[in-house]
């Protein structure tokens, strides 16, 4: 399994402010949109993907950087669920943290709006559709941390799995076709 990172797009943060504590809050994915990886192929997460989020100790990070951690979930500065339309979080800033004072600030005025989350596939499925287009249906995943992202994008490693899963599925098809062509001429 590889750690990667999804884009998550439309899913946007909101700062509020209760009693003085501030908080970043927002849907770290969102089920069944599709998150493209290139000209056509995407992912789409299905709701149950994370079903085992409340099992495990999760971080809530700006733009991945571990050393930027926001909150966590066993220190209770981070708190997820899951509901209908996906994957949401809210995040207590630390007031006495420059780093996390500065991202609410940030989220509040508008200048980064936008998540991602680093997980490994646990279950998935490829459909490869009459339009051209692959779509792999994550089913479940164990998700380690969600980021609050200045620029969401897959990385590198994620793009290049995805694409030699392609070509095996392709090379797959290929043989098949081979096998099911020779035993016709052979008459089986």
């Amino acid at each position: 399994m590889t750690t990667r990172t999804a884009i998550v797009r439309g899913a946007e943060f909101k700062t509020r402010e209760v009693d003085g504590s501030r908080y970043i809050d927002g849907y770290f994915a969102v089920f069944n949109s599709e998150y493209w990886l290139w000209d056509g192929a995407f992912e789409t997460i299905d709701p149950g993907a994370f079903d085992l989020v409340q099992d495990v100790d999760i971080r809530a990070l700006t733009n991945h950087d571990t050393t930027l951690v926001l909150g966590r979930t066993s220190a209770g500065t981070l708190t997820l669920s899951v509901d209908e339309r996906g994957l949401y979080g809210t995040i207590a800033i630390n007031g006495n943290d420059q780093d996390a004072v500065n991202l609410y600030e940030r989220v509040k005025r508008g200048d980064v709006t936008q998540c991602s989350f680093g997980f490994d596939i646990l279950d998935q499925s490829m459909e490869q559709r009459e339009d051209g287009v692959t779509v792999w249906h994550i089913r479940k995943v164990r998700l380690y941390e969600v980021s609050v992202v200045t620029f969401p994008a897959y990385e590198d490693t994620g793009v290049q799995a995805r694409k030699a899963e392609l070509a095996t599925a392709e090379q797959r098809k290929i043989e098949t076709w081979r096998a099911e062509m020779l035993a016709r001429l052979k008459g089986v």
